[in-house]
């Protein structure tokens, strides 16, 4: 081959790669993977708040105190309230009591504020830190003023007249104290003892005359209890008279010569625990003609159990019925 031909062969070649390139296609470049779409995301909403309940109780003084929950640290000044915050299970809730909250034996465990005679004993009180202070009806009005005004809540309760009202105030402590199920209990059994002494007492027609003698320390005018207190309604649920029937007061005196005039059946000694028997009564001038006295119907009776308005009052009621009307309890 010859060098002209040559060149015309190698022209002929470079035309053909050229045309050769011009028909190829381009590869396409490779598509990135699709990313799929997110939602975006928003904050959880906050939870909904909730109000605690607020327990609200108003006491035999109309004053409402209001708690978010069931006190738990309780100051009792008195024997009556106690005796029901331990009888309806609350004792543990009780943390100060007074020197006259002797039963049950649970309550000498806890710790006194010293005695309520005079001048309240409030620093006593306050170191005890209470969220609630009970007190009955022989705390005074003002004595409870004082202590609100310290800050501290007080929920102050009247005396009953009845075992109806008895209950309504074990009831009353059941809901300040959350014991409401223990304390239906206890009334339902208390109610079942009441009625069996009532159903023994209706059918009898003898109702003996009965001084009740809280103390005798001047024995020609000795205290007794009158007409609408409690130990009066206790007499005559147990099938008897009060001899000071004519009086009215919790705690008043008798003349001698009105008592011997009266001449009861029956001498319940509510201060035989302070050395006074049925012996030192016979001794008194002008009462050895008593009718009690002749008959020697003159019984020693615990005080505690008569006068301290708590559920003990039905053993008191038992009690006096068996003293009055022997024949029938026996």
């Amino acid at each position: 081959m010859n060098n002209k031909r040559f060149q015309l062969f190698f022209a002929v070649l470079l035309i053909a790669g050229l045309m050769l390139g011009a028909c190829t296609p381009e590869t396409p470049p490779a598509e990135a993977p699709a990313v799929p779409e997110v939602a975006p995301t928003e904050p959880p909403a906050p939870e909904p708040t909730t109000e605690p309940e607020v327990m609200a109780f108003t006491d035999d003084l109309g004053s409402t105190l209001e708690f978010t929950d069931y006190p738990q640290a309780i100051v009792s000044l008195s024997a009556s309230t106690t005796e029901i915050l331990f009888a309806i299970g609350a004792g543990d809730q009780v943390v100060g009591r007074d020197d006259f909250s002797l039963f049950p034996e649970e309550a000498l465990e806890v710790t006194s504020v010293g005695a309520l005679w005079g001048e309240l004993p409030t620093e006593a009180i306050l170191a005890l830190e209470p969220d609630l202070v009970v007190a009955a009806q022989i705390i005074s009005e003002d004595q409870v003023q004082a202590l609100r005004d310290l800050g501290l809540n007080v929920y102050w309760q009247a005396n009953p007249t009845t075992y109806d009202e008895l209950w309504e105030n074990l009831r009353d402590f059941a809901k300040l104290t959350g014991h409401e199920d223990e304390t239906e209990d206890l009334i339902a059994d208390l109610d079942v003892r009441v009625k069996a002494v009532q159903e023994k007492i209706a059918p009898l027609s003898y109702r003996p005359s009965v001084f009740y003698e809280l103390d005798a320390t001047d024995p020609s005018a000795p205290w007794t209890t009158g007409t609408g207190t409690f130990i009066d309604y206790i007499i005559l649920m147990a099938g008897g008279s009060n001899a000071a029937s004519a009086l009215e007061g919790d705690y008043i005196q008798i003349s001698a010569e009105e008592l011997i005039a009266v001449n009861p059946d029956v001498i319940l000694l509510a201060d035989a625990l302070y050395g006074v028997t049925p012996e030192s009564i016979a001794e008194r001038p002008g009462w050895e003609g008593i009718t009690a006295v002749v008959n020697n119907t003159i019984y020693p009776i615990d005080p505690n159990m008569m006068s301290v308005p708590g559920p003990r009052l039905v053993d008191a009621l038992e009690e006096s019925a068996k003293i009055l009307h022997p024949d029938v309890f026996e």
